[in-house]
């Protein structure tokens, strides 16, 4: 790993500099639109529908299993909880949109959103079964840490998840997300214990991350099926 620690005057190491920082601003709610997917902020009279498709007792059930939600029995206990997210403050949500059909196939949020040292998560990845696996999960992604890092100027991008989430564990590192360690017993959900680890991508990590997302999002990169002619982790 890159090391930049400097030596004070009285010849201890300390950290590197960070001239002229800043507080980062607080996310907007504006749309951001890729190649193959668009970022809207939740919007429940516009997403409702779509979003119940795989919130509601028709979606993937074992898509709960790690997250504190539980998945929503009927319409109306779900568009509560849309009303409820619509007015935190310090979190945005946002649905994925597929640019082609305009079709809902997935949500996220930045939460724990820390302007002060420039730091934030994603979090609440909930995926439709028609989204998990494609690009559109993959741009997704990508678009939030270009806003993050390029437009706003974070020096740390957050993802965290139960440690008994092997898919979720893969899909940070497959993006580049760097792993940090394991809070044991940091959390008590769903009558169990909660070991959380930690994955971050830096200010200095993301330039050549987002290089690699931006090739393998590239339209040369897929067959006429659609189907990946390179893997983001061969890149």
């Amino acid at each position: 790993m890159l090391r930049r620690e400097n030596l004070n005057d009285m010849a201890q190491i300390v950290g590197y500099s960070v001239p002229n920082w800043t507080t980062r601003p607080f996310p907007d709610k504006k749309t951001h639109t890729g190649q193959y997917c668009i970022l809207q902020e939740i919007n429940k009279k516009v997403h409702f529908d779509d979003l119940y498709r795989f919130f509601g007792p028709e979606g993937d059930q074992t898509t709960w299993t790690y997250l504190s939600l539980e998945h929503f029995e009927n319409r109306d206990t779900f568009w509560d909880y849309l009303t409820k997210i619509a007015h935190e403050k310090q979190s945005i949500y946002y649905a994925i949109l597929d640019k082609s059909t305009k079709k809902v196939l997935g949500s996220f949020a930045l939460v724990a959103i820390d302007q002060e040292n420039g730091s934030l998560e994603v979090g609440y990845v909930i995926y439709s079964e028609l989204m998990k696996k494609t690009k559109i999960a993959t741009e997704a992604q990508f678009l939030l840490m270009q806003y993050v890092f390029d437009q706003l100027g974070y020096r740390r991008y957050v993802w965290m998840c139960d440690n008994c989430n092997e898919a979720s564990k893969h899909a940070a590192t497959r993006l580049g997300f760097s792993f940090e360690g394991i809070f044991r017993n940091m959390w008590v959900y769903k009558n169990r214990n909660r070991d959380t680890a930690w994955f971050s991508i830096t200010d200095y990590e993301w330039p050549s991350i987002k290089n690699r997302m931006e090739k393998w999002l590239n339209k040369s990169n897929f067959d006429n099926e659609g189907i990946q002619k390179n893997k983001l982790t061969e890149m």
